[in-house]
């Protein structure tokens, strides 16, 4: 779990990446779920864009992502959502004041 100031540090970090992934018309299917699964495992944060097609809201697809892939929502603004999951093994955020095990 993260925390308050975990969240609120890995949000800023959100507003300067771009959307990875797109979900259109057909929602969540296991290829999408794959995708993201490994797009987390390479970059821990994700923005994933929701297009207007999409039936299913923002929050739900957050949620459910959020449980298929094992991540955390960072954030659902408008039609962008933002998901995070730690790489215990090859780390790429730090958080302040973090101290990095090795």
């Amino acid at each position: 779990m993260i925390n308050t100031k975990q969240r609120a540090y890995l949000k800023g970090l959100a507003q300067t990446i771009d959307p990875v992934l797109s979900l259109g018309k057909s929602s969540l299917t296991p290829e999408f779920t794959e995708a993201v699964s490994e797009a987390i495992k390479a970059r821990e944060l994700v923005k994933i864009n929701v297009l207007k097609n999409c039936m299913d809201t923002p929050q739900s697809l957050a949620v459910t992502l959020s449980e298929r892939t094992r991540s955390e929502v960072v954030q659902v603004i408008g039609r962008k959502i933002v998901l995070y999951k730690r790489n215990h093994d090859n780390p790429k955020i730090i958080f302040p004041g973090e101290k990095i095990k090795k």
